[in-house]
């Protein structure tokens, strides 16, 4: 049986995102930017997929923090 979604959503924008994270919007763009967390381009807009968000918390956890 396949497993279900941990998130409501696929992909979220910059703005949702930061709002998950309790960051501000500049701050996502900016560790977009430096590639600490990935996003995807779809036509214009950038989405961060839930697997990205994961992955970024995943590894903030493992190393302790992040000092960007």
């Amino acid at each position: 049986m396949e497993e279900q979604p941990k998130h409501s959503k696929l992909a979220y924008k910059v703005e949702e995102a930061a709002r998950l994270l309790s960051l501000s919007r500049a701050h996502v763009y900016r560790l977009m930017d430096l590639a600490e967390i990935g996003s995807v381009t779809i036509g214009r807009s950038r989405r961060i997929t839930a697997r990205q968000l994961e992955e970024f918390l995943r590894r903030l956890e493992s190393a302790g923090s992040w000092r960007g």
